[in-house]
Protein backbone atom coordinates (compact mmCIF):
# COMPACT_ATOMS: atom_id res chain seq x y z
CA UNK A 1 0.00 0.00 0.00
CA UNK A 2 1.44 3.42 -1.26
CA UNK A 3 2.07 5.43 2.01
CA UNK A 4 0.08 8.86 1.87
CA UNK A 5 1.16 12.30 0.18
CA UNK A 6 3.37 14.75 2.03
CA UNK A 7 2.10 17.78 1.17
CA UNK A 8 4.69 20.28 0.00
CA UNK A 9 4.22 24.01 -0.12
CA UNK A 10 3.05 25.84 -2.56
CA UNK A 11 4.10 29.39 -2.18
CA UNK A 12 7.58 30.67 -1.34
CA UNK A 13 9.03 34.29 -0.62
CA UNK A 14 11.80 35.84 -3.22
CA UNK A 15 12.00 39.41 -3.66
CA UNK A 16 9.76 40.47 -0.93
CA UNK A 17 6.84 38.47 -2.50
CA UNK A 18 5.20 35.53 -1.76
CA UNK A 19 5.46 33.81 -5.18
CA UNK A 20 3.63 30.65 -5.87
CA UNK A 21 6.37 27.59 -6.67
CA UNK A 22 5.84 27.42 -10.63
CA UNK A 23 7.55 29.96 -12.58
CA UNK A 24 7.68 30.59 -16.07
CA UNK A 25 10.76 30.48 -18.43
CA UNK A 26 10.52 32.83 -21.43
CA UNK A 27 13.77 32.21 -23.62
CA UNK A 28 11.18 31.78 -26.86
CA UNK A 29 9.07 34.95 -25.88
CA UNK A 30 9.15 37.41 -28.12
CA UNK A 31 7.34 41.07 -28.47
CA UNK A 32 3.99 40.26 -30.12
CA UNK A 33 0.76 41.48 -29.27
CA UNK A 34 -0.53 37.53 -28.51
CA UNK A 35 2.25 36.79 -26.18
CA UNK A 36 1.27 40.41 -24.21
CA UNK A 37 -1.90 38.93 -24.02
CA UNK A 38 -0.31 35.51 -22.93
CA UNK A 39 1.82 37.60 -20.44
CA UNK A 40 -1.24 39.64 -18.72
CA UNK A 41 -3.20 36.28 -18.55
CA UNK A 42 -0.62 34.72 -17.27
CA UNK A 43 -0.49 37.00 -14.11
CA UNK A 44 -4.22 36.65 -14.12
CA UNK A 45 -3.74 32.64 -13.53
CA UNK A 46 -1.40 33.60 -10.50
CA UNK A 47 2.02 32.97 -12.06
CA UNK A 48 4.39 35.20 -9.19
CA UNK A 49 7.64 34.54 -11.09
CA UNK A 50 8.62 35.40 -14.40
CA UNK A 51 12.34 34.57 -15.71
CA UNK A 52 14.47 36.31 -18.93
CA UNK A 53 17.76 37.17 -19.39
CA UNK A 54 19.56 39.84 -21.67
CA UNK A 55 20.61 37.38 -24.07
CA UNK A 56 17.02 35.74 -24.53
CA UNK A 57 15.24 36.26 -28.03
CA UNK A 58 18.34 38.88 -28.68
CA UNK A 59 16.43 41.18 -25.98
CA UNK A 60 12.73 40.81 -27.31
CA UNK A 61 12.14 38.91 -24.29
CA UNK A 62 12.77 41.18 -21.82
CA UNK A 63 11.28 44.34 -24.35
CA UNK A 64 8.04 42.05 -24.53
CA UNK A 65 7.77 41.89 -20.26
CA UNK A 66 8.74 45.40 -20.19
CA UNK A 67 5.43 46.43 -22.66
CA UNK A 68 3.23 44.00 -21.74
CA UNK A 69 3.49 44.30 -18.02
CA UNK A 70 5.34 47.85 -16.99
CA UNK A 71 4.40 48.76 -14.20
CA UNK A 72 4.81 45.67 -12.80
CA UNK A 73 1.98 44.35 -10.72
CA UNK A 74 2.77 44.51 -7.08
CA UNK A 75 2.54 40.94 -6.89
CA UNK A 76 5.34 39.75 -9.57
CA UNK A 77 8.44 39.38 -9.65
CA UNK A 78 10.49 39.68 -12.83
CA UNK A 79 13.91 37.95 -12.71
CA UNK A 80 16.62 38.65 -15.16
CA UNK A 81 20.61 37.52 -15.87
CA UNK A 82 23.54 38.98 -17.53
CA UNK A 83 26.48 38.07 -17.94
CA UNK A 84 26.16 34.79 -20.59
CA UNK A 85 28.32 36.23 -23.39
CA UNK A 86 31.87 37.61 -22.95
CA UNK A 87 33.92 37.91 -20.10
CA UNK A 88 31.72 38.85 -17.16
CA UNK A 89 33.20 42.07 -16.65
CA UNK A 90 31.86 44.63 -14.57
CA UNK A 91 31.61 47.24 -18.09
CA UNK A 92 29.82 44.41 -19.61
CA UNK A 93 27.10 44.05 -16.98
CA UNK A 94 26.63 47.42 -15.82
CA UNK A 95 25.77 47.75 -19.86
CA UNK A 96 23.87 44.90 -19.71
CA UNK A 97 21.72 45.72 -16.71
CA UNK A 98 21.07 49.32 -17.86
CA UNK A 99 19.93 47.99 -20.76
CA UNK A 100 17.79 45.48 -19.04
CA UNK A 101 16.06 48.05 -16.97
CA UNK A 102 15.18 50.00 -19.77
CA UNK A 103 13.86 47.10 -21.74
CA UNK A 104 11.81 46.23 -18.90
CA UNK A 105 10.81 49.55 -17.85
CA UNK A 106 11.17 49.35 -14.60
CA UNK A 107 13.37 51.86 -11.59
CA UNK A 108 14.81 48.33 -10.05
CA UNK A 109 14.78 44.88 -10.99
CA UNK A 110 13.58 42.21 -8.46
CA UNK A 111 16.53 39.05 -8.75
CA UNK A 112 19.21 39.91 -11.08
CA UNK A 113 21.72 36.69 -11.88
CA UNK A 114 25.18 36.30 -12.88
CA UNK A 115 23.88 33.99 -15.84
CA UNK A 116 27.57 32.42 -16.05
CA UNK A 117 30.70 32.28 -13.96
CA UNK A 118 33.52 33.50 -16.08
CA UNK A 119 37.24 31.49 -15.64
CA UNK A 120 39.00 35.13 -17.05
CA UNK A 121 36.89 37.76 -14.87
CA UNK A 122 37.22 37.03 -10.94
CA UNK A 123 33.69 35.93 -8.89
CA UNK A 124 34.41 39.40 -7.08
CA UNK A 125 34.34 41.40 -9.65
CA UNK A 126 31.35 40.31 -11.53
CA UNK A 127 29.33 40.24 -8.43
CA UNK A 128 30.58 43.56 -7.25
CA UNK A 129 29.34 45.39 -10.44
CA UNK A 130 25.46 43.50 -9.35
CA UNK A 131 26.22 44.94 -5.98
CA UNK A 132 26.58 47.84 -7.10
CA UNK A 133 23.15 48.37 -8.55
CA UNK A 134 21.63 46.84 -5.69
CA UNK A 135 23.31 49.02 -3.20
CA UNK A 136 21.92 51.91 -5.20
CA UNK A 137 18.38 50.33 -5.32
CA UNK A 138 18.19 49.47 -8.81
CA UNK A 139 18.12 45.46 -8.09
CA UNK A 140 15.82 43.96 -5.35
CA UNK A 141 17.93 40.43 -4.63
CA UNK A 142 21.06 38.97 -6.78
CA UNK A 143 21.52 35.32 -7.77
CA UNK A 144 24.00 33.24 -9.77
CA UNK A 145 23.24 30.68 -12.24
CA UNK A 146 25.28 27.02 -13.30
CA UNK A 147 27.02 26.50 -10.14
CA UNK A 148 28.32 24.17 -7.73
CA UNK A 149 28.30 24.45 -3.75
CA UNK A 150 31.94 25.64 -4.03
CA UNK A 151 31.10 28.18 -6.62
CA UNK A 152 28.20 29.12 -4.51
CA UNK A 153 29.67 29.27 -1.34
CA UNK A 154 32.47 31.47 -3.17
CA UNK A 155 30.00 33.92 -4.16
CA UNK A 156 27.96 34.20 -0.64
CA UNK A 157 31.35 35.39 0.64
CA UNK A 158 31.46 38.33 -1.86
CA UNK A 159 27.30 38.99 -1.84
CA UNK A 160 23.81 37.76 -0.34
CA UNK A 161 22.47 35.41 -2.55
CA UNK A 162 18.31 34.69 -3.00
CA UNK A 163 18.28 31.98 -5.56
CA UNK A 164 20.74 29.58 -7.60
CA UNK A 165 19.37 28.70 -11.09
CA UNK A 166 20.53 25.34 -12.19
CA UNK A 167 19.94 22.86 -14.94
CA UNK A 168 17.66 20.27 -12.51
CA UNK A 169 14.77 17.97 -13.54
CA UNK A 170 13.96 14.36 -12.37
CA UNK A 171 16.66 13.02 -15.35
CA UNK A 172 19.47 15.63 -14.65
CA UNK A 173 20.55 15.43 -10.92
CA UNK A 174 23.99 16.49 -11.12
CA UNK A 175 22.78 19.71 -8.51
CA UNK A 176 21.25 17.50 -5.92
CA UNK A 177 24.30 18.95 -3.37
CA UNK A 178 23.42 22.46 -4.97
CA UNK A 179 19.80 21.63 -4.09
CA UNK A 180 20.90 20.66 -0.61
CA UNK A 181 22.87 23.97 0.34
CA UNK A 182 19.93 25.93 -0.62
CA UNK A 183 17.76 24.11 1.18
CA UNK A 184 20.04 24.64 4.28
CA UNK A 185 21.04 27.72 3.48
CA UNK A 186 17.13 29.18 2.97
CA UNK A 187 18.03 29.97 -0.81
CA UNK A 188 15.71 29.58 -3.49
CA UNK A 189 16.41 26.99 -5.89
CA UNK A 190 15.35 27.51 -9.51
CA UNK A 191 15.19 24.41 -11.95
CA UNK A 192 15.51 25.72 -15.51
CA UNK A 193 14.76 22.19 -18.37
CA UNK A 194 12.45 21.18 -15.88
CA UNK A 195 10.34 19.09 -18.26
CA UNK A 196 13.40 17.64 -19.92
CA UNK A 197 13.56 14.52 -18.30
CA UNK A 198 14.48 11.29 -19.98
CA UNK A 199 11.27 9.08 -19.97
CA UNK A 200 10.79 6.86 -17.42
CA UNK A 201 7.52 3.88 -17.16
CA UNK A 202 6.66 5.25 -13.74
CA UNK A 203 5.78 8.65 -14.71
CA UNK A 204 3.12 7.67 -17.36
CA UNK A 205 1.80 5.67 -14.42
CA UNK A 206 1.50 8.28 -12.09
CA UNK A 207 0.45 10.79 -13.89
CA UNK A 208 -3.01 8.26 -14.74
CA UNK A 209 -3.42 7.47 -11.05
CA UNK A 210 -3.69 11.63 -10.38
CA UNK A 211 -5.78 11.51 -13.80
CA UNK A 212 -2.78 14.51 -14.72
CA UNK A 213 -0.19 14.91 -17.85
CA UNK A 214 3.37 13.29 -17.16
CA UNK A 215 4.67 17.07 -17.01
CA UNK A 216 2.57 18.03 -14.24
CA UNK A 217 4.02 14.86 -12.38
CA UNK A 218 7.52 15.76 -13.27
CA UNK A 219 6.75 19.52 -11.82
CA UNK A 220 4.90 17.99 -8.69
CA UNK A 221 7.93 15.88 -8.40
CA UNK A 222 10.30 18.69 -8.27
CA UNK A 223 8.16 20.12 -5.85
CA UNK A 224 8.12 17.45 -3.55
CA UNK A 225 12.12 17.40 -4.27
CA UNK A 226 13.24 19.95 -1.57
CA UNK A 227 10.46 23.29 -0.30
CA UNK A 228 12.83 25.86 -1.63
CA UNK A 229 12.31 24.73 -4.96
CA UNK A 230 10.86 27.11 -8.15
CA UNK A 231 10.69 25.17 -11.52
CA UNK A 232 10.61 27.84 -14.63
CA UNK A 233 9.00 25.64 -17.79
CA UNK A 234 8.80 27.58 -20.77
CA UNK A 235 5.66 27.79 -22.69
CA UNK A 236 3.93 30.95 -24.75
CA UNK A 237 0.36 29.04 -24.29
CA UNK A 238 -2.12 30.11 -21.11
CA UNK A 239 -3.79 26.34 -21.04
CA UNK A 240 -0.34 25.00 -20.49
CA UNK A 241 0.85 27.75 -18.16
CA UNK A 242 -2.45 27.09 -16.04
CA UNK A 243 -1.84 22.92 -16.53
CA UNK A 244 2.02 23.86 -15.05
CA UNK A 245 0.41 25.99 -11.77
CA UNK A 246 -2.30 23.37 -11.34
CA UNK A 247 0.59 20.88 -10.72
CA UNK A 248 0.69 23.11 -7.55
CA UNK A 249 -2.59 20.66 -6.60
CA UNK A 250 -0.91 17.51 -6.91
CA UNK A 251 0.61 15.73 -3.64
CA UNK A 252 3.05 12.58 -4.21
CA UNK A 253 2.57 9.84 -2.26
CA UNK A 254 6.62 9.33 -0.72
CA UNK A 255 6.07 5.46 -3.04
CA UNK A 256 5.31 7.74 -6.19
CA UNK A 257 8.46 10.22 -5.36
CA UNK A 258 10.71 7.79 -4.86
CA UNK A 259 9.76 5.85 -8.10
CA UNK A 260 10.93 8.76 -9.55
CA UNK A 261 14.06 9.69 -7.94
Amino acid sequence: MATQPSAAPRTLTLAGCQVARVGLGTNRLTATQKNAEFLRQAVEAGLGLIDTAHVYTSGDSERAIGEALSPEPDELVVATKGGYDGSGSPDELREQIEQSLASLGTDAIDLYYLHRVHPETPLAESLGAIDGYREAGKIKEIGISAVDVEQLEAAREIVPIAAVQNHYNHGERSSDEVIDYCEEHRIVFVPYFPLKGPPVPALAEIAQSHDASKEQIALAWLLRRSPVTLPIPGTLSIEHLRENLAALEIELTDDEYEALA
